[in-house]
């Protein structure tokens, strides 16, 4: 598995495997097979790679592990895991406890397992080197390079029938195969070795047929196209990483392990791990050129996106980073979270909920402000399902993570100088060219990744000509916000900050038990500015209660948002404008029973509520 640039330091001594062993034609004749459990035998009758490196793992040491096909929240709880689960047809993962470390073990398993599959290899490519040089013209796609490889390899291999001796397709012995090494640029596309040929013999024997075509079985045939795939299409070992959607964060500090934040188990250090610097800058050079963002020593630095919409950072080089080469990956949910998911973590209640949806509904601008990894963008998004579902939407942000779920959604991304979409040099767009550029198309609602520079201004200029703006924003507190609000380099004038009307404050805190939790700390309508004293005045509505872990509405009764913009917008009389805030607790009851009903992922319940609102049942006072 992997490479020799790429270590496996597997936390215990691997058992050795008999090499007689059939994982292919004899798994139901495994005594390790007949001791799975049920679920466990499906896995590895469709994966016989799984068979395999249990056979490695020490089971006397460590015990069957426990085969989950999903993980759930409780497992947080245990205290020494020692569980499988699969993050996609081909790929497993181990996780495996440490005792003298707070992070414990993170094990992919591909089909690499396989143990014939790094001595068919090479042999492999050599052949496919040689009729990809006689390609008339070079695939452009990664989807066309892929299937290049695919028919290319059915060209050159033959698979073997179960219960077919290999003396029957080979013509009755082995034939040899010479190792070559060739460079094409077809085959650069590798993240793994620069050349997988120089630690593999110059002769090795590999089971053929008399024509020359490599004899495989069908598991074999798999998990080399697996792997050639992954290597030269997708990003290389950080497959299993990116394909697990329980991953949160991928980062590699230099030379050592990758390490990664997990839904479940928290902090992981993986097993997949660089030994040499030299080796590592190759690997970000060649992940860089792959996200079409290249990088050298004058130009250090990365910021990007990854097809599936992770954002990613490098930095390259011992001279800025002195361990060496460095990446992170934030991955982003393929599905957002819903505002209903949010809760059902004590993110916020429905409360507070139901009030942003009625803030939002009725296009009240609102920034939500905390620090790096607090949720800030998991809540925006959620509360962008609150949006009127006619409503014309655009989206403006450097690095697109914000998922709308509206039809009518233009989504806006800045252009970095000399970095076209295609790799090749363009012009600079910047947030601030989109954000004025959107004035001019009538949205309904702005949403800006970020607020961190001059496209403030326009922002706070978009807020005053009745343009609904949401954002994200770095700031902890309302008083720090409007610090850096007013301050270099946004500049925003104190008499227009107003213009904004919500503050949501998102945080990551600690709870007793020492887990880290992302909580809604606060939700401020800022209600004015005072010349006089140069502050401006803002009303909690929503906080936090840290001991009992619940949210207090503080503000019930004294919203100047509900009562003198909403209420006046809907033209109820003073007398009557108290009534909204039972709007906010008949909304609250909606939610909860979208909730016990099941309507909890994103998309599901807008669509609900769309019907909601089609069927008259939100209208104010109904």
């Amino acid at each position: 598995m992997g490479s020799p640039s790429i270590a496996v330091n597997l936390p215990y001594k691997p058992e050795v495997v008999d090499s007689d062993v059939d994982f292919y034609n004899d798994i139901e004749s495994s005594p390790l097979y007949k001791m799975l459990p049920a679920n466990a035998k499906e896995y590895v009758k469709a994966s016989p790679h799984l068979l395999e490196y249990l056979h490695t793992f020490p089971v006397n040491t460590y015990g069957i592990p426990l085969f989950l096909s999903e993980l759930k929240k409780d497992l947080r709880k245990m205290e020494s895991p020692n569980i499988i689960y699969p993050v996609n047809e081909t790929t497993f993962i181990h996780i495996l406890p440490d005792p003298d470390d707070v992070r414990n073990y993170y094990i992919p398993i591909e089909p690499s397992f396989l143990h014939n599959v790094s001595q068919m290899l090479p042999a492999i490519e050599t052949k496919l080197v040689d009729m990809i040089d006689g390609l008339e013209e070079d695939p452009i796609s990664d989807k066309e390079r892929a299937e290049v490889i695919k028919k290319m390899l059915a060209l050159v291999t033959v698979i073997r029938p179960k219960g077919v001796a290999l003396t029957q397709l080979s013509g009755g012995g082995l034939q040899q195969q010479d190792m070559k090494s060739k460079i094409t640029t077809f085959l650069k596309t590798d993240f793994t070795a620069k050349d997988k040929m120089k630690n593999v013999k110059k002769k090795h024997q590999v089971p053929t047929t008399p024509d020359g075509k490599v004899i495989l079985t069908n598991e074999e045939y798999r998990a080399i196209e697996y792997l050639l795939i992954r290597d030269k299409i997708d990003m290389g070992v950080l497959k299993p990483f990116l394909s697990d959607s329980y991953i949160e964060d991928i980062s590699c500090d230099g030379i050592g392990p990758i390490f990664i934040e997990h839904k479940i188990f928290k902090g992981l250090k993986s097993v997949i791990e660089f030994k040499v610097s030299s080796e590592l800058d190759e690997f970000v050079v060649k992940m860089a050129e792959k996200i079409k963002r290249p990088i050298t020593y004058r130009s250090p630095i990365v910021d990007a996106t990854l097809p599936d919409g992770s954002r990613i950072n490098i930095v390259y080089g011992t001279a800025i980073s002195r361990h060496g080469s460095n990446f992170s990956i934030r991955k982003v949910n393929e599905v957002p979270l819903s505002i209903l998911n949010i809760i059902e973590s004590n993110g916020l209640d429905y409360l507070s909920a139901a009030y942003l949806w009625i803030c939002a509904e009725y296009g009240m601008s609102l920034f939500v402000s905390g620090e790096t990894a607090s949720g800030k963008t998991t809540l925006l998004n959620a509360i962008t399902a609150f949006i009127p579902p006619e409503n014309k939407i655009i989206t403006i942000e450097d690095t697109p993570e914000l998922m709308v779920p509206h039809r009518n959604w233009i989504r806006e991304v800045a252009l970095a100088k000399g970095k076209g979409s295609g790799g090749g040099s363009s012009g600079e767009v910047t947030m601030f060219d989109l954000l004025k550029a959107a004035l001019r198309q009538r949205p309904n609602q702005i949403l800006v990744g970020e607020i961190r520079g001059e496209e403030g201004a326009v922002a706070f200029g978009a807020m005053q000509t009745g343009h609904p703006v949401m954002s994200t924003f770095h700031a902890a507190s309302v008083e720090k916000l409007i610090q850096r609000l007013c301050g270099d380099p946004i500049n925003i004038p104190r008499t227009y900050v107003d213009n904004l009307n919500l503050v949501v404050i998102q945080s990551a805190v600690k709870r007793p038990d020492g887990s880290l939790v992302r909580r809604m700390i606060s939700c401020n309508e800022l209600v004015g500015f005072n010349p006089e004293t140069q502050g401006f005045t803002f009303v909690e509505m929503f906080s936090w209660e840290p001991v009992s872990d619940t949210f207090t509405w503080s503000g019930k009764g004294s919203s100047f948002l509900l009562e003198n913009k909403i209420a006046t917008m809907l033209g109820m009389p003073d007398s009557k404008k108290s009534e909204i805030y039972l709007e906010v607790e008949k909304r609250a009851k909606i939610l909860e029973r979208l909730h016990k009903a099941g309507y909890t992922k994103f998309w599901d319940l807008f669509h609900m509520m769309t019907k909601i609102k089609k069927q008259g049942l939100l209208q104010i006072g109904s």
